[in-house]
């Protein structure tokens, strides 16, 4: 395993530090293992860092490199592949986005890279007919060789996973905490039959807490591992808009299933595409054509 790897880990456990930082922070210094062996009089010059957290690292680091061990025996033991930004496995379509994780965890042997990725998110609570597109849906991007991305929530993602298992597609989950727990729990078996032909995917050391600031920051890996993100119903106020509005900011294409003006559940999809924020899905063919896919096998 990577000699340097406790270090990278041991980064993503720095204090008040974000994504941004923490790269840039490597960049500076050259090298993870060099974050934990810099001065604070010149940690404290890097753009963004200031005396404050200076202080904070030099006086913690043994400490979050003890917690990094841990973790490494962590993923070891339950056979978890490790991802750091600069690795060629890494998934390319994130890697390309400013706040993309240092480190991502992933346990499954499925291929991040492969040249089609959709992500697919949705209510909670959805209609027949939310869940009937969606499973025609899953069932036409198999024909064109797509992997299919979302986070597991009840609901639509529930769907997208569930159907892509009866079709044999590759499906990868992004969760909202540590590869030690799943949630929501009752989605346990169905992960169990992804891991096969999927695989599942999470910043998050293990031991994170569930936390409600959490899953933007999983919506924004669902968003920007994918070429495009379909939302299925969603309330004007859902997360589902939350990944949709990260996808725009990453350029990516953004679809939405449009539904009565009437239908509450449908209320933010037809609002994305009222604002031009999405464009109007009704088969997996919008997806191609936007895309450029039709001409390609």
């Amino acid at each position: 395993m990577d000699n340097e790897l406790k270090y990278k880990i041991g980064v993503t456990l720095l204090p008040r530090m974000g994504s941004i930082l923490s790269k840039n922070i490597i960049a500076y210094c050259g090298s993870a293992a060099a974050v934990f062996k810099e001065k604070e009089k010149n940690l404290q010059k890097i753009p963004g860092i200031g005396e404050i957290i200076a202080k904070a690292i030099v006086e913690q680091r043994e400490e979050l490199l003890t917690q990094a061990e841990e973790e490494l025996k962590f993923i070891e033991k339950k056979s978890i592949t490790p991802l750091f930004y600069l690795d060629k496995n890494y998934p390319a379509r994130l890697k390309n986005c400013e706040d993309a994780p240092v480190m991502l965890y992933l346990k499954g042997e499925v291929e991040l890279n492969v040249p089609r990725v959709v992500s697919i998110v949705g209510t909670r609570n959805p209609t027949d007919y939310g869940k009937n597109f969606c499973e025609k849906l899953v069932g036409d991007l198999k024909e064109m060789n797509v992997m299919v991305v979302s986070g597991l929530a009840y609901g639509i993602d529930t769907c997208a996973h569930r159907t892509c298992v009866k079709n044999y597609v590759p499906t990868v989950v992004v969760l909202a905490h540590g590869l030690d727990k799943l949630y929501p729990p009752d989605n346990a078996a169905l992960v169990k039959k992804m891991i096969p032909n999927g695989g599942i995917i999470t910043e998050f050391v293990s031991g994170t807490k569930l936390a409600p600031e959490l899953f933007p920051r999983r919506n924004r890996i669902v968003a920007g591992m994918a070429d495009a993100v379909v939302v299925i119903e969603s309330k004007k106020g859902g997360g589902s808009l939350i990944t949709a509005d990260i996808a725009n900011s990453y350029s990516r294409d953004v679809f939405a299933l449009p539904g009565k003006i009437s239908d509450p559940v449908s209320e933010g999809c037809n609002w994305l595409i009222k604002i031009n924020k999405a464009a109007l899905i009704e088969s997996a063919k919008d997806i191609a054509y936007m895309l450029g896919w039709e001409d390609k096998k």
